[in-house]
């Protein structure tokens, strides 16, 4: 039973990962962010999460908020870009 948690978190942190880096790489395409501040701002989330399993992690898109890197707006319009990725799929 420990394994299949264990099993299950990897697979959740897998998915959220990807989930991160397609965040990041539509906001990269879209020009609103450059290579260095992902890199920046994926290395501040980690940064500030050595616990991550006792607690939930910053999400990306409010440190790239919160350093100036993106907008409300540019947020939104990578989240609508990614779900109309996923709705053509």
């Amino acid at each position: 039973m420990i394994r299949e948690i264990v099993m299950d978190t990897k697979d959740d942190k897998s998915v959220l990962t990807k989930h991160i880096l397609r965040f990041c790489q539509v906001a990269v395409d879209m020009g609103y962010l450059s290579a260095a501040q992902v890199t920046a701002a994926l290395d501040e989330q980690i940064a500030n999460d050595p616990y991550s399993r006792l607690r939930p992690h910053r999400l990306i898109g409010e440190i790239l908020l919160r350093n100036g890197w993106l907008t409300n707006e540019q947020t939104e319009m990578v989240l609508s870009k990614l779900q109309e990725n996923r709705e053509e799929l």
